[in-house]
């Protein structure tokens, strides 16, 4: 089993920007995890605001929380907003519920850690994530279905 290191989340966080850079996305801020939710790597574009390192590390934290990405989580809050609710008072407000939290997955399948990103809107921010993780070598779950 791999784990996350900051090597790894290096390489994530770096490839990510690049992809922001690319698509002319907003200024992004980049939060990876290891599979115990600890902070492993951050970095903060110039000009991207003040919230958007909770916001990353809500989007990344609630996925590794609740065993998928945050895409499931924004879809939960929609169908079952009392879930959602709970969940926001069982985390101490900490869960993001909003797409671009993604699970980083390792060659056997295994949890290592989670992408958060906040800046654009979450869907290109998911597109960063998943581009990071890619550049890492890893597999990425964005929802409640298998890793791609």
């Amino acid at each position: 089993m791999s784990q996350m290191n900051l090597a790894l989340a290096d390489t994530i966080v770096t490839a990510a920007l690049a992809k922001g850079r690319e698509m002319n996305f907003a200024p992004l801020s980049v939060a990876v995890l290891d599979a115990g939710g600890h902070l492993t790597a951050f970095k903060r574009e110039d000009r991207s605001g003040i919230l958007r390192f909770d916001i990353a590390f809500g989007k990344a934290w609630g996925a590794l929380g609740m065993g998928f990405g945050s895409r499931e989580l924004a879809a939960r809050a929609q169908s079952t907003p009392a879930f959602i609710n709970a969940i926001a008072v069982a985390s101490g407000g900490r869960v993001v519920p909003v797409p671009s939290g993604v699970l980083v997955i390792d060659a056997e399948g295994e949890v290592i850690g989670a992408v958060g990103i906040s800046g654009d809107t979450s869907d290109n921010d998911e597109i960063c994530a998943l581009a990071g993780i890619k550049a890492g070598g890893m597999k990425a779950q964005t929802d409640a279905t298998k890793p791609a």
